[in-house]
């Protein structure tokens, strides 16, 4: 496939395109129709909820306000009056809205008005739900409501079907993430044109996901923050995808391969683990499914969706972009240089080296340092509280934010989340004065009863977010309601809000043990090994206990949350733990494959513990962290999309990202495999042969090697010595295919000779690797006869062999 995509690029190229503004097209056409369904069956909040739509079903739907105030005099002088009535009256009438409660009328309007007169509010009750609101719908309310501020006198609208039309502007964040993955790219590569690349796919692959989100939005229930996560999940799982292919390409032309030959190689390498990563990303977003969240599963379908067209994009698309380039792929440094010194394979030298020989050196030390900072970043966890965020953290220059503001500054912080107390039964007089003589209840309003239901509004003291809030409902259905003998139950905003995160937590550990479960047989199938899926799936906890440390930290303790302007601390998001969960589960064991599949390599050739983890960790730590700063960036740059949740998922999967790579995959994980030796690599002999073979790369199949060119045998002789001259006895001296195939090894005698047997003239790779003087591999070629071919071992770099 990579072959054929290569040779008819501009065909590859042309599809890709029409595709993406055909399907952009159809897009824009259509709309779009997000829609965030929270349903909760067996839920005190969904119970209150189907009796008030029984009862009252013209105002059973989102109750939102406006909310005014004066600079000087009172709202109820005339002139205000005379401005704001007439547009409340004009709302009133406008399709989608069930009644209108105004300060104007009488008696039981005058609770509408602050203290001391310069503070009011209208509620305007809808037919429906926010969700099921048409957009148009509410911004005529927005409109005609504006249309009464005038000078002194400020009109703001808060709610839930208000926030929606307040939407903040699209493609700021992603434009920022973009540009910081320019930048390390072209750091990385010192290309421009190879820094294109996993930008373009990215492009692509998120763009046809998006747009493909949105046509789906039409027919199924998908929240609007499912096109925000499958953004910021696609730009990252799309750069470095391309990454590991457009690197794995590079490393082939350096080599000498021509830049098809190159580029069929890299997919059919590198372009497998991609595939085998995409799949465990989907895998892991399924897993959320596991929750019977409805309000999750338009996000697997979302984020899922993009992360299949970024797979596709990088096995299709790409290799057909790499035709277009060519050598020009490469530096022009690494051209010139490759013109005049011929190929040479790339060394694992420098930082990379000498950080892989120091965790050799020190495991026990380094895994006791890892340990310990992520033990301290996590102890924030064990205050996480699940909740959900109020228009008190929108942005600072929403008509939400200025309205949640005014009417706290009017009639207190729990106005903003008022709770719904709908009895179907029995006192409700004494179910009332119950409610007024509860601490932590400011107001208590019973409204007409219809069809034997009546709606009490109960005003808490304290803020949507608070913890006492939270204790107040709990209050309410446990005390309050039982002791008055009323059939009565607690709904509301806030209290879906809550029993969304009751709901969510109680469902956790299953999907933790999900993922964990399928982590570790995916893992176990691809290394046939049990220590090294267990020592990942732990990893994978302490992550995940140190970013929601972090996440504690910033969100729920404020600590720099005014450099964000995300307004003020709160609970973390309900459903952010599961999305949180999936998405770093998936995105580690990219790079567990990634930098393990390396170590496995290594060892199934030398059955040097040591050498594999070093080896491993030093040829592929820089692309790991290349793709993990890249991803950090991009997650980052969505803290300034203006959405809390996006925010709080961007710093959440940026902390998780950082320190999955940073610490635990070049520290931890190569310093416990040290430490644990052989054992490493051990499976009872009876699982081994029940166990099926999964192919991450070629060289790993059990497949057939292509054919050896036709010639007689022959053989590659010479001398391994160090940099001053000195023979070096025993070094080990492997011959391999180009495939990765061992062919022959022999150990070099005291004088430091050796001999390998050829079994035809061809291409090979020469491996040496000493236990005191490091390692090195070379391409040889035989022709016609033997080969003589001296090795000269430095002990200070570590060749790549693949």
């Amino acid at each position: 496939m990579a072959r054929w995509c290569y040779r008819h690029r501009l065909v590859v190229l042309l599809l890709w395109v029409g595709a993406l503004v055909g399907v952009g097209f159809s897009a824009s056409a259509a709309g779009t129709n997000y829609a965030n369904v929270f349903s909760l069956p067996d839920t005190d909040s969904k119970t209150a909820y189907d009796l008030m739509e029984k009862a009252f079903p013209n105002t059973s739907g989102d109750t939102d306000t406006v909310v005014w105030k004066v600079d000087s005099g009172s709202v109820t002088d005339r002139a205000v009056q005379g401005r704001v009535q007439p547009a409340l009256d004009k709302i009133a009438k406008l399709p989608g809205v069930g009644a209108v409660s105004s300060p104007y009328a009488g008696a039981r309007g005058s609770a509408q008005i602050s203290k001391d007169g310069t503070i009011a509010y209208a509620q305007l009750t809808f037919t429906k739900r926010a969700n099921e609101i048409p957009k148009e719908q509410v911004q005529k309310v927005l409109d005609t409501a504006r249309d009464a501020e005038r000078s002194g006198l400020q009109v703001e609208l808060g709610g839930q079907a208000i926030q929606r039309v307040q939407e903040p502007p699209q493609g700021l964040s992603e434009m920022v993430g973009i540009i910081a993955a320019a930048v390390v790219l072209f750091l990385a590569f010192g290309s421009f044109f190879a820094m294109t690349l996993p930008i373009a796919i990215a492009v692509f692959g998120v763009g046809m996901g998006l747009f493909s989100t949105q046509l789906l939005s039409h027919t199924t229930d998908i929240p609007d923050i499912a096109p925000l996560l499958a953004s910021l999940i696609g730009l990252g799982v799309g750069i470095d995808y391309a990454l590991f292919i457009v690197t794995r390409h590079r490393r082939g032309i350096l080599r000498g391969l021509d830049p098809e030959e190159s580029a069929v190689t890299a997919l059919n390498t590198s372009g497998r683990a991609v595939l085998f990563a995409g799949g465990t990303v989907c895998i892991a977003l399924a897993g959320m499914l596991v929750t019977r969240l409805r309000f999750l599963d338009g996000v697997v379908i979302g984020t899922s969706l993009t992360v299949v067209l970024s797979v596709l994009a990088a096995t299709t698309l790409l290799p057909a972009l790499l035709g277009f380039l060519g050598p020009r792929v490469l530096s022009r440094r690494q051209r010139r240089r490759l013109a005049a010194e011929g190929p040479e394979p790339e060394k694992a030298s420098g930082l990379a080296a000498r950080w892989s020989a120091n965790v050799e050196k020190r495991p026990r030390r380094i895994a006791a340092l890892a340990v310990v900072v992520m033990a301290v970043l996590a102890i924030p966890v064990l205050s996480l509280r699940l909740g959900a965020t109020d228009q008190g953290n929108d942005d600072a220059s929403t008509t939400t934010r200025k309205a949640y503001d005014l009417l706290a500054e009017g009639f207190g912080p729990g106005f903003n989340g008022p709770l719904q107390v709908v009895s179907a039964g029995g006192d409700t007089a004494k179910l009332v004065q119950g409610l007024r003589s509860t601490p932590g209840v400011a107001q208590v309003a019973e409204l007409p009863p219809s069809q034997g239901v009546t709606v009490i509004q109960v005003v808490p003291t304290t803020s949507p977010q608070s913890k006492e809030t939270d204790d107040l409902i709990d209050t309410l259905r446990d005390r309050v309601i039982p002791k008055a003998g009323a059939e009565a139950h607690v709904g509301g905003v806030t209290a879906v809000s809550k029993d969304f995160a009751s709901v969510t937590g109680d469902r956790l550990p299953l999907f933790v043990a999900t993922i964990i479960t399928l982590g570790f047989l995916l893992l176990l199938v691809a290394f046939r090994s049990l220590v090294v899926p267990l020592t990942a799936a732990l990893m994978n906890l302490i992550a995940a206990a140190a970013s929601f440390g972090v996440l504690v930290a910033v969100f729920q303790w404020g600590w720099g949350l005014d450099l964000l302007g995300l307004g003020k601390e709160g609970p973390i998001n309900a459903f952010l733990p599961v999305i949180m969960l999936s998405l770093l589960f998936g995105l580690s064991m990219d790079y567990q494959v990634f930098l393990v599949s390396r170590m496995h390599e290594e060892w199934v050739h030398t059955r040097d513990n040591a050498r594999a983890v070093r080896v491993g960790l030093a040829e592929t730590s820089r692309v790991i962290n290349s793709a993990a700063l890249i991803m950090v960036c991009v997650f980052l740059a969505f803290v300034l999309s203006g959405d809390s949740g996006a925010a709080m998922a961007g710093v959440g999967l940026a902390a998780a990202v950082a320190l999955d790579a940073f610490i635990l995959r070049t520290a931890l994980v190569p310093a416990a495999m040290h430490l644990l030796g052989r054992s490493n690599w051990w499976l009872p002999a009876w699982l081994d042969k029940r166990l099926p073979h999964l192919a991450v790369e070629p060289s790993e199949a059990a497949a057939p090697e292509p054919a050896a060119p036709t010639g007689p045998a022959t053989a590659v002789h010479g001398f391994v010595r160090t940099a001053d001259g000195d023979p070096v006895e025993a070094a080990s001296v492997t011959l391999m295919s180009e495939g990765g195939r061992r062919l022959d090894r022999v150990t070099s005698l005291a004088d430091g000779s050796y001999i390998v047997s050829v079994p035809a003239p061809g291409a090979y790779l020469l491996a040496v690797a000493s236990a005191s003087y490091g390692s090195k591999a070379r391409h040889v070629t035989v022709v016609d006869g033997p080969l003589v071919y001296d090795v000269e071992l430095t002990g200070d770099e570590v060749d790549a062999v693949s």
